[in-house]
């Protein structure tokens, strides 16, 4: 029993072909918003590279710019096909087409929904990401005179700045490593000597800050050093005055803003989808309404169309059925390909 079945006249098919050519190019459109979204993103993490450990954070917007272009491509076909079935001469060369066309489309329709889902749940991935590059871009932060690390600096302090952000967890990250260049630290003193022996790998860690970590709404001068020395400064404490430096990670703030605009994209998908879906179920009607005109010389007739010729675990029983025929015609043609060569090896 076909499942959803509606009744046709030339009337009502002809708007249906009409409405469904103007859903599919409204559907370009929103194909061009989706691969712009995702060339938007990929620019955005293009532009923090260097604070990213690997590119699986690119995942998300190469599958954006994927599927924008491939909605672009099949809603333009489907858009011409809808053209075409109002006139059944220009239709005809289109029905042997239609079946796998459909079926593409639902597949199209089930990798979008996968994408969408992506936006959404690829966070934990991204934040792993984050971790560890802004862990190494911190250690390479002093490298501004070696090759490939000499914008580190830059980068970092841009990044701190207009995130308003300080470390990778927070400003007492920076405690752990070195980002003071040797090439501007006096070894003649007694300090720096005392400093450097006083760790087992001989780095020079001090309880400070690079400036762009400093808060521009604090009261106060910005206080970069010696910061858990409350004695090193008049009326201070370092437990009440924090409102001097940044006190959110860098990591977080990044994960936040990137998190922020990978939900909406993933709203856009889906609302993408759910448009896809609904052009997919007209097509399917188009197609078994102009298939079942009982007498295709009165065009005036009326005919049935559905989305199910059967009930939905018939239709999945014979999909599977047709599935180990296919796995078995390819098993019978590999056996005959072996028996063939036997000979020519005796």
């Amino acid at each position: 029993m076909a499942v959803l079945k509606v009744k046709f006249d030339q009337k009502k098919r002809v708007k249906l072909a009409q409405g469904l050519w103007l859903m599919n190019w409204l559907s370009v459109l929103a194909g061009i918003v989706l691969f712009s979204l995702g060339l938007f993103l990929k620019i955005e993490l293009r532009r923090r590279s260097e604070v990213m450990d690997n590119n699986e954070s690119h995942f998300v917007p190469n599958s954006l710019i994927v599927v924008g272009l491939l909605s672009c491509v099949f809603n333009s076909l489907a858009g011409k096909i809808c053209y075409d079935a109002l006139d059944p001469a220009k239709y005809d060369k289109w029905k042997p087409w239609l079946k796998p066309y459909l079926a593409v489309c639902v597949l199209f329709n089930v990798i979008l929904f996968l994408v969408a889902l992506c936006c959404f749940l690829l966070r934990g991935s991204l934040e792993s990401t984050l971790a560890y590059g802004l862990k190494n871009g911190m250690k390479y932060y002093r490298d501004t005179d070696t090759p490939g690390r000499c914008f580190m600096k830059k980068t970092i302090d841009m990044l701190q700045i207009e995130f308003k952000c300080c470390g990778n967890n927070g400003f007492r990250d920076w405690f752990e490593i070195q980002w003071i260049s040797n090439r501007y630290l006096d070894f003649s003193s007694k300090e720096v000597k005392d400093r450097i022996k006083s760790n087992v790998d001989g780095r020079y860690l001090v309880d400070g800050v690079p400036f762009s970590c400093c808060n521009p709404s604090s009261p106060r001068p910005c206080i970069q050093y010696q910061l858990t020395n409350n004695s090193a400064h008049y009326s201070y404490d370092h437990q009440t005055e924090e409102l001097n430096l940044w006190l959110r990670g860098c990591r977080a703030a990044l994960l936040t803003y990137y998190s922020s605009l990978m939900n909406s994209m993933g709203v856009a998908t889906l609302l993408v989808w759910l448009f896809e879906v609904s052009i997919t179920a007209g097509l399917r009607y188009l197609h078994t309404a102009l298939e079942n005109v009982p007498n295709p010389e009165d065009p005036e007739c009326e005919s049935e169309g559905w989305l199910l010729e059967k009930s939905v675990s018939d239709t999945w029983k014979a999909f599977l059925e047709s599935f180990k025929k296919l796995g078995k015609g390819n098993q019978v043609e590999a056996e005959g390909a072996d028996a063939g060569q036997a000979p020519e090896a005796g």
